[in-house]
């Protein structure tokens, strides 16, 4: 059978070579312990900022009261719509805006009134615009300050109708401003003050201001220079230089200052016809109270005393006796 079929031993060696591949003999491990890979360390993700909550609409608010105002046709920066709202601006959500003009107020002056009782305590910052359209202004303004004083309102005047849209549109687009974006940026070093006082003539730049210090070496010597030296500096003219002599040399207080006069404290018109209708008072006064002091002096000297009424009886009657005692001889 072995002789039908082939030789057995060259079928296995084939088989085992099968097997062979099919499974690989495992790969020899090392008896050290390989380390464990140190595990890369994990990235810290910055934490989100809380951005501030924007609760008010991006668009002024304007009451139907104030249609066909002409600073609506100047408000061109921010939009605008109209709202049913107490006040006639809603500038954010704490701030709004009430509008006067003078010569209405001065034909209603209860209205003002009566539209800050309807604000209520809604808002926080409440600007009362006052457009001054009239002449003789001071005793309304007056008054409107002390209203402003006792109802927490801020008071802001202008003059025309642009004006008073352009503040409508600054306080909307700084609503969400922070402080610092008004704030004027201060000099942090030495350097930058230098550079910042030296600059202060308007010809005068950075890079006049360091070619100065570094010819002089120090602020004091550059301000106690003569001008022909300063003029030896790069890049100062004779423009440049006048313009720094005159400044470091220039006093502090202003000529105009010194020659000022005190106030005139004379009267005017309106007090000095109440003083001299106070005045022409005062003497009628003292005419009437002279005229009954010498009323009641001519009375009292006109009254006669007890004693005086005992002599004129006794007078009148040794006249009577006389009278008597000459009838009697006749007779």
């Amino acid at each position: 059978m072995d002789n039908d079929y082939g030789d057995d031993a060259v079928f296995n060696q084939l088989l085992q070579d099968e097997k062979t591949a099919n499974n690989p003999a495992p790969a020899t491990t090392d008896s050290r312990q390989q380390p464990p890979a140190a595990r890369p360390a994990k990235v810290e993700q910055p934490k989100p900022q809380a951005l501030p909550s924007r609760t008010s609409p991006s668009a002024i608010l304007v009451s139907a009261r104030q249609k066909g105002n002409p600073i609506l046709n100047y408000v061109k920066l921010v939009p605008w719509e109209y709202a049913d709202i107490p006040a006639d601006y809603v500038l954010g959500s704490t701030t709004c805006a009430l509008f006067l003009s003078l010569k209405y107020h001065r034909l209603h002056p209860e209205y003002i009134y009566s539209r800050i009782r309807l604000l209520a305590g809604k808002y926080n910052l409440r600007i009362l615009l006052i457009m001054v359209d009239i002449p003789d202004h001071e005793d309304s303004l007056k008054e409107l300050s002390k209203t402003s004083i006792v109802n927490n309102l801020t008071l802001i005047l202008c003059w025309s109708a642009p004006e008073a849209a352009h503040y409508l549109e600054l306080f909307k687009s700084s609503e969400n401003a922070p402080p610092t974006a008004i704030r004027s940026q201060q000099a942090q070093s030495y350097k930058e003050s230098l550079v910042e006082f030296v600059t202060a003539p308007r010809s005068i730049n950075k890079s006049d201001a360091a070619s100065l210090i570094s010819t002089f070496g120090s602020l004091q010597a550059a301000i106690n220079a003569q001008p022909e030296q300063i003029s030896s500096v790069p890049g100062w003219g004779e423009k440049k230089v006048r313009q720094w002599c005159s400044a470091v040399r220039e006093d502090f207080r202003v000529e105009t200052a010194k020659r000022r006069t005190a106030p005139d404290r004379r009267p005017g018109p309106s007090t000095q016809a109440a003083a001299e209708k106070d005045e022409e008072e005062a003497m009628l006064l003292a005419a009437a109270e002279e005229e009954s002091r010498l009323q009641s002096e001519k009375e009292s000297a006109s009254k006669p005393t007890p004693n005086q009424n005992n002599d004129q009886e006794g007078m009148s009657e040794g006249i009577m006796a006389a009278l008597a005692k000459l009838r009697e001889q006749e007779g």
